[in-house]
C-alpha cells in the first residue's frame, strides 16, 4: 500500500513511519516541522519532506498514486493560553479540511485520523445515566481536598470505562480541534464514500517523546523532574485514574487501521485496557529511576478531568487490535528510554 503520513517527523508520527515501513508499505513522509514541536531552526529528518496540509497544491502534487492517507499532523496539547486556540484551528481543523478536499480530488478514499480522548471530556461514572456528564467541580471542594464528582447523595463517583457511544463534550482548546476534525472527517466520508477510522489516542508515552514543555504529557513531565533530581509532583490526591498506552502500541493500531478500513467513519479508542491512577504512574518511574518518592501536592488545575478511562474493546473486534505493552512495563522502561533532544520552542504559530 502507498500511504502519505502526515506529521511524520513527531512522536507519534516517527514510530508510524518506522511500523508502517517494516510492514512493507510504501510511505509518502511529510511535516511542517513548527518550531512549537521540534524547536527553532528542526530540519526535516532523512526520509521526510517538509509539507504543510494546508497548501492544496503541495497536496496535489503528494497524493497522486496514495492508496490511503494516515493524518497524524497537528498543534498538540491542553491549550495553554486562550491565545493559542488560533493555532489549534488553522493546523488542525484547517489543515484536515484542505487535505480532506484535496484526498477527493486525487480520488483517495481512506484515512485513519489521529484523534484523543480528550474528544469526551469528563469520563463516564458507574451507577449513573449513559449521557451523565458531572458538573465542575466547586472550588470548595478542591480547596478543601475533596476531588471526586458526588452523586446526588452525596457519595464520590466511581469511574467505569467509556466507550465510543459516549457524546463528545471538549473541554479545551485542543480538543474542540480534534472534535472538529472527526466532524470534517465524518461529513467527508459521507459526501465521498468514503471511509475513515478516527483513532481516539489515551494517554501516549514513549520513547522519543519531547521532554517538558507546557504542552508534554505528564510521563515526560515527571521524567523531567526525576532526571533533575526533584520529587514528580502529582496533583490533586494523586487518584486520578487513565489509561497510558505505548507509542509503540499506537504505531500498531495505525498499521492495523490502515489495513483494514471500517465504513463510513468509526471511532476507536485506542488505549492498553489496563487503567492506572497518576499517582502509580508517578511511583512507577520514581522506583525504576531510583529517584526521589512522588509528592502528593493536593494542587489542582481548574477544569481538569478527574477520571477518564477506556474501554479498547471495538477495537479489539474490528480491527484485531490489542495493546501488547502494559504499564507496569512501558513506564518502567521510559524512565530509561531516551527523549527528545530539542524541546518545542514557544507557543505554536498559525500563519
Amino acid at each position: 500500500m502507498r500511504v502519505l503520513l502526515t506529521g511524520a517527523a513527531g512522536f507519534i508520527g516517527s514510530h508510524i513511519h518506522r511500523a508502517l515501513a517494516d510492514a512493507g508499505h510504501e510511505v509518502i513522509a511529510v511535516d511542517l516541522m513548527l518550531p512549537a514541536a521540534h524547536g527553532f531552526d528542526a530540519t526535516p529528518p532523512p526520509g521526510v519532506h517538509r509539507l504543510d496540509v494546508r497548501d492544496p497544491e503541495a497536496l496535489d502534487t503528494r497524493l497522486r498514486g496514495i492508496d490511503a492517507v494516515c493524518h497524524q499532523a497537528a498543534v498538540v496539547g491542553a491549550g495553554v493560553s486562550a491565545q493559542d486556540a488560533p493555532a489549534y484551528a488553522a493546523h488542525n481543523d484547517l489543515g484536515t479540511a484542505v487535505l480532506l478536499a484535496a484526498m477527493d480530488r486525487a480520488r483517495c478514499r481512506h484515512l485513519v485520523l489521529a484523534s484523543s480522548m480528550v474528544v469526551y471530556g469528563e469520563g463516564r461514572y458507574r451507577d449513573t445515566p449513559a449521557d451523565f456528564i458531572p458538573g465542575p467541580r466547586s472550588r470548595t471542594d478542591l480547596d478543601g481536598g475533596v476531588f471526586d464528582h458526588r452523586a446526588p447523595s452525596g457519595e464520590p463517583l466511581d469511574w467505569t470505562p467509556i466507550d465510543e457511544s459516549a457524546a463528545l463534550h471538549p473541554r479545551s482548546l485542543y480538543a474542540a480541534s480534534k472534535v472538529a476534525q472527526e466532524h470534517y472527517a465524518l461529513a467527508w466520508a459521507t459526501a465521498t464514500a468514503s471511509t475513515v477510522t478516527a483513532l481516539r489516542y489515551h494517554n501516549v508515552y514513549g520513547d522519543d517523546m519531547p521532554r517538558d514543555t507546557p504542552y508534554s504529557g505528564v510521563a515526560a513531565i515527571f521524567r523531567s523532574s526525576l532526571e533533575a533530581g526533584e520529587s514528580p509532583r502529582v496533583f490533586e490526591d494523586g487518584r486520578q485514574a487513565r489509561d497510558f498506552v505505548h507509542v509503540r502500541d499506537i504505531a500498531a493500531a495505525n498499521v492495523a487501521a490502515l489495513t483494514h478500513p471500517l465504513a463510513p467513519f468509526t471511532p476507536l479508542n485506542i488505549a492498553s485496557g489496563h487503567p492506572i491512577t497518576i499517582g502509580e504512574v508517578a511511583a512507577i518511574l520514581a522506583t525504576a529511576a531510583n529517584g526521589k518518592p512522588p509528592v502528593v501536592t493536593g494542587e489542582y488545575r481548574s477544569g481538569d478531568v478527574r477520571h477518564i478511562v477506556a474501554s479498547p474493546e471495538k477495537a479489539h473486534r474490528t480491527l484485531g487490535f490489542t495493546a501488547a505493552i502494559t504499564p507496569q512495563e512501558g513506564l518502567t522502561d521510559f524512565a530509561h528510554a531516551p527523549l527528545r533532544a530539542a524541546a518545542g520552542a514557544g507557543a505554536p504559530t498559525w500563519r
